[in-house]
């Protein structure tokens, strides 16, 4: 059976709902009255109507300031708005719209344009909810997908690990190690996937520990030395404190491997990569600074947007979910990340995580150059 129309009608005036609701009476909707703006929003707090008939001129929080408020929450944002008002003038419609308002019908009313105005938001609303279905729908199997990948990508890596157990010649034994990391690399975009898909759910939840962040980098920084090397790269990592952090390393490390992994695929041959570890703002910073192209200043917040792959760079491979994946897991740590340009050429990106308790900072004994 499908479920009655909702319809909220927002008048601080209730003669004006009494005249909405006997022009809908024959048209089946369940029409529900609020007296004013803050009324209006709580009730949205717990029902969603499928339209909302607003009037503009109401005392203390108006009509553009509610659809303001409505249109700015993400779960409200849906819900077509149309704005009733007195108010004739090219200007104060457009304010209506600038508002945020799908439509806008004035007064005195008539039934005929306000039936009409109110099936035309209805569809607009059916096919934002068939919309929402698929994309559900869809999202749902490719999580599914993605999870079910974790089987075969295992089964490769043992396939590979019995592999390295035979006598292999040195040719061969490069070919299983190149093999070796593409699979470690197709685990790590999986497991990122799954990580947004729970982040989406809000189940994502940190295993936090307490590790030492500079150990941390450095283990990070060792497991790329073949595949710089292979690109005659060059990795200085360059440590001025050691600290030790409540985080979850391996969100963390994945976060870290994602930009340096980006750092070398960006970069041109013979160029250097440096990395560094130091206090800034009261927080532990951890710096990633290349020799490439660079991120241009109107890509370089854009950039953590899923999906949003900056400069398309022919022959290298762009997902757009990388560094959406680093923003997710830095913030979740109640931290920051941000990118701007190199000097003279490159990008530096860095990651901002809260300073701990004194006890846990410590100066390090003098500490070697990675390179």
């Amino acid at each position: 059976m499908t479920a009655a129309v909702n319809i909220l009608v927002v008048d601080d005036e209730p003669n004006g709902f009494d005249v909405i609701e006997a022009l809908l009476f024959r048209e089946g909707y369940e029409v529900h009255y609020a007296a004013n703006g803050f009324a209006a929003l709580e009730y949205l707090e717990t029902t969603l109507p499928d339209v909302i008939l607003l009037d503009v001129m109401m005392p203390e929080m108006d009509g553009l300031e509610v659809c303001q408020r409505v249109k700015s929450n993400k779960d409200w944002q849906h819900i077509p708005i149309v704005m009733v008002t007195a108010l004739s003038s090219k200007e104060d419609l457009g304010r209506c719209l600038d508002a945020g308002a799908d439509d806008f019908i004035s007064k005195p009313i008539t039934g005929i344009e306000l039936r009409a105005r109110t099936r035309s938001m209805l569809r607009i609303k059916q096919q934002y909810d068939a919309l929402a279905t698929a994309l559900q729908l869809r999202e749902d199997l490719s999580h599914s997908v993605v999870h079910d990948l974790r089987n075969p990508i295992t089964s490769i890596t043992l396939a590979i690990e019995i592999l390295n157990s035979t006598d292999l010649d040195s040719k061969q034994s490069r070919k299983v190690n190149q093999m070796g990391r593409s699979v470690q690399q197709l685990r790590s975009m999986t497991d990122q996937l799954l990580v947004l898909a729970k982040a989406d759910a809000g189940k994502m939840l940190l295993n936090r520990q307490t590790c030492s962040i500079a150990d941390l980098v450095a283990e990070t920084v060792a497991n790329f030395d073949d595949l710089a090397q292979a690109k005659k790269i060059n990795i200085k990592y360059e440590r001025s404190l050691n600290a030790d952090l409540n985080l979850d390393r391996d969100l963390i490390g994945r976060t870290i491997e994602n930009l340096l992994a980006n750092a070398i695929k960006f970069s041109p041959s013979q160029s250097e990569i440096a990395i560094a570890l130091h206090s800034q703002d009261d927080a532990i910073a951890i710096e990633i600074a290349d020799q490439g192209k660079g991120i241009t200043p109107e890509l370089q917040q854009a950039i953590f947007e899923r999906y949003e792959v900056g400069q398309i760079m022919p022959g290298i491979q762009q997902t757009g979910l990388g560094l959406a994946f680093c923003k997710l897991i830095v913030e979740a740590h109640d931290g920051q990340i941000w990118a701007e340009s190199n000097d003279p050429q490159g990008a530096v990106f860095t990651i901002q995580l809260p300073t701990p308790s004194p006890s846990a900072t410590k100066q390090p004994s003098p500490l070697p150059t990675v390179s």
